[in-house]
C-alpha cells in the first residue's frame, strides 16, 4: 500500500520499520518539528524524524494541519491509508478523508478504556490487570472511532511505564502490518458506551509519593510514571526519584523506614526496587544505599 506515517516519539520508530520491512510503499512521514534540547537547548529532530532520515524517506512536520494549504498537500500524496501513532496534532477532516482507505490509529489501550494522552501511564497507575493494542479508524472525536482489531495482554505486577512502552510498541508493529495486510476483511467494531474514561496527559504535579496511601496503590503509581517523570518523595534533605517498586510485607506510621528501602504505607509497605538521588544515575537499592543515609521517615 501507498502509505503516508504520522508519528513522532520513540514508540513510534517500530512501526515505522515494520511498515518498511513489510515492503510498503512510505509516501512521506509527518512529525512534529525538531524541538529546543539538551544543555545547548539547540533543536533536535524527534526518534521518528532521525529514523525516516535514515531510511532515506521524505519528512514534513508542518505546525499545523488546518491550512488548506497544508490539507492540500496532505491530499496530493494519493495515499492507500495513513498510519497514526502518537503523532501529536489533532487531524482535521480534510485529512481524515483523504486516503482512500482513511487514517488508523494504533492506540496503546483496550478501547474505550484509557482514551487520550497517556494511556500506557494511566493503566498501570491504575492497578489494570490487562491493556493491548487497539487498530483504530479515526474519526472526528477523540479516540472514538470503530476497532478494527485488537489484542490484549497482561500487565506485570512489576513492570513499569518504560517497560510496558516497548511491549506495546513492538506489539503495535506487528498488529498494523496484519490489519493491512487483511484490511478489506475487517469489520470495524463500534466502541460501546460503556466503560470510557480518559488517560489525561500526566502532570508533573502528581509526581510526589502520598505515603497515605495501600501499599499497591503507592507502587502502581511509582511503576507507572517510571521511567518519566519519576515518582519522588523527600528524604532528609534530598529529593529521592523512585524508579521501581513492588508490594512487600511490613507496617508502621506512613512513611517510616522499615529497613533498606522497605518504606510503610497506610496499610502494608513498598519496597524501593530502582531508585536515583539528585545528579546521579539510575541504581539498584543495594548500590543506592551505599551512598546514602536514609532518615527514618521520608516525605
Amino acid at each position: 500500500m501507498r502509505i503516508v506515517f504520522m508519528g513522532t516519539p520513540e514508540f513510534s520508530v517500530p512501526v515505522l520499520d515494520a511498515l518498511v520491512d513489510a515492503g510498503h510503499d512510505i509516501a512521506c512521514v509527518y512529525c512534529q518539528p525538531p524541538r529546543p534540547a539538551g544543555r545547548g537547548k539547540k533543536d533536535r529532530p524527534s526518534p521518528v524524524h532521525a529514523r525516516a532520515e535514515v531510511l532515506g524517506l521524505p519528512i514534513r512536520h508542518p505546525v499545523s494541519l488546518k491550512g488548506a494549504e497544508a490539507q492540500a498537500d496532505f491530499a496530493a500524496l494519493q495515499a492507500d491509508v495513513a498510519v497514526v501513532v502518537a503523532y501529536g496534532l489533532i487531524l482535521p477532516r480534510p485529512v481524515l478523508d483523504a486516503p482512500r482507505h482513511g487514517c488508523l490509529n494504533i492506540h496503546a489501550s483496550l478501547l474505550p478504556r484509557w482514551r487520550g494522552a497517556a494511556p500506557i501511564h494511566r493503566a498501570i497507575m491504575a492497578g489494570d490487570a490487562e491493556t493491548g493494542i487497539c487498530i483504530m479508524r479515526m474519526e472526528a472525536g477523540l479516540d472514538t472511532g470503530p476497532v478494527l482489531m485488537r489484542e490484549a495482554t497482561p500487565i506485570g505486577a512489576e513492570e513499569t511505564t518504560g517497560d510496558l512502552h516497548d511491549r506495546l510498541s513492538a506489539m503495535g508493529a506487528r498488529l498494523i502490518v496484519q490489519a493491512l495486510a487483511h484490511l478489506p476483511d475487517l469489520t470495524p467494531q463500534p466502541q460501546p458506551e460503556a466503560g470510557v474514561t480518559y488517560a489525561a496527559k500526566i502532570d508533573k504535579a502528581e509526581a510526589r509519593v502520598d505515603w497515605n496511601r495501600p501499599a499497591d496503590q503507592v507502587a502502581h503509581h511509582i511503576n507507572g510514571l517510571s521511567p518519566f517523570p519519576g515518582a519522588w518523595c523527600v528524604a532528609g534533605d534530598e529529593r529521592l526519584k523512585l524508579l521501581r517498586a513492588r508490594v512487600t510485607e511490613g507496617n508502621g506510621p506512613s512513611g517510616q523506614v522499615l529497613g533498606g528501602l522497605v518504606i510503610a504505607c497506610e496499610t502494608g509497605a513498598v519496597e524501593i526496587v530502582q531508585a536515583q538521588r539528585e545528579g546521579k544515575r539510575a541504581m539498584e537499592t543495594d548500590e543506592l544505599l551505599r551512598g546514602l543515609t536514609l532518615p527514618a521517615r521520608v516525605t
